[in-house]
């Protein structure tokens, strides 16, 4: 059995479509409120219960062989009790059941020490928590996920387009979500992924700037890009500290995304792809099998 945590999310119903196109049992963590019928009608066991509930967690353990941690969230208060505190118990839970892997889904740059953004110093601090547990375990930090951009693709299919806040020279990898999901399940079986970290991203390295280029390419289009510095993400924030606190905070990492590069080398790429026995996908590709164009 399985039990994958985000399991409504865009990686974790996906892990969930395929460990069920494999036949493997798989137990569903899902909130009450989420849209959970797609994984019922795939065979999955759905378990209703709360992350923040150390109970809920301790019970979907049970009986379970493999866990996957997909779930996380984007703000501060989120990191606290999401990222970090959920992960805590679970991995504390795992060991109890007897779990023979934990596949955990971390962040690329979660390593880098970025004081001001709450979701990497949760995750970096789960990772050594994980390696310190002595659960068999596998650490996949990707870039940024390709279905994270599905939507700001719609939109620029409507209007032609892109926001594009900071320096548009800033690279990233920007991974196939399908592809994530793919290497989350086969890490369990991999024995050479077993007690490993791997840095996961597409098999180019964008620049900030080519994505709308990309949407361009892909709805025949030209581009429309709106880029604000930096400076006034900072000063948009700087006055929300005086009303709000806690929101100010909670940009924090959305600062750190915009602000810093977040790529693979073709090195990691190319030990991704041996490892783990497949040919990652393009942004352009995911986007047109997605989009229908």
């Amino acid at each position: 059995m399985y039990l994958v945590t985000g399991a409504t999310g865009g990686l974790g119903k996906r892990i969930v479509r395929r460990l069920r196109s494999r036949d493997l049992p798989v137990r569903a963590f899902v909130r009450l409120n989420s849209r959970f019928a797609e994984l019922e009608n795939r065979g999955a066991e759905v378990f209703i219960g709360d992350l923040k509930q150390e109970r809920d967690i301790q019970k979907a353990c049970q009986g379970v062989r493999y866990i996957i941690s997909a779930h996380g969230s984007n703000d501060a208060g989120g990191a606290a009790t999401l990222d970090y505190r959920a992960n805590i118990d679970l991995i504390d839970a795992a060991k109890v059941a007897n779990v023979e892997h934990f596949v955990f889904v971390s962040v690329l740059g979660s390593d880098r020490g970025y004081e001001d953004a709450p979701v990497f110093k949760a995750k970096f601090a789960v990772e050594k928590y994980l390696q310190a547990s002595g659960l068999p375990y596998t650490i996949l930090r990707p870039s940024g996920f390709a279905s994270n951009l599905l939507p700001l693709a719609e939109r620029f299919r409507q209007t032609g387009m892109y926001l594009l806040i900071g320096d548009p020279q800033n690279r990233s990898s920007i991974v196939s979500t399908d592809d994530l999901a793919q290497i989350a399940v086969d890490s369990v079986q991999v024995q050479a992924a077993r007690n490993k970290i791997f840095s996961v991203g597409g098999p180019d390295i964008l620049k900030r700037e080519d994505i709308p280029h990309i949407f361009a390419r892909v709805f025949n289009r030209e581009p429309w890009i709106l880029n604000p510095p930096l400076l006034a993400f900072d000063g948009l924030r700087g006055a929300l500290n005086w009303v709000n606190r806690d929101l100010s905070s909670s940009l924090g990492t959305l600062r750190a995304l915009l602000a810093n590069e977040f790529f693979c080398t073709p090195e990691e790429i190319a030990a991704l792809e041996s490892t783990f026995n497949l040919k990652l996908e393009t942004l352009e590709s995911f986007l047109r099998r997605y989009l229908s164009v």
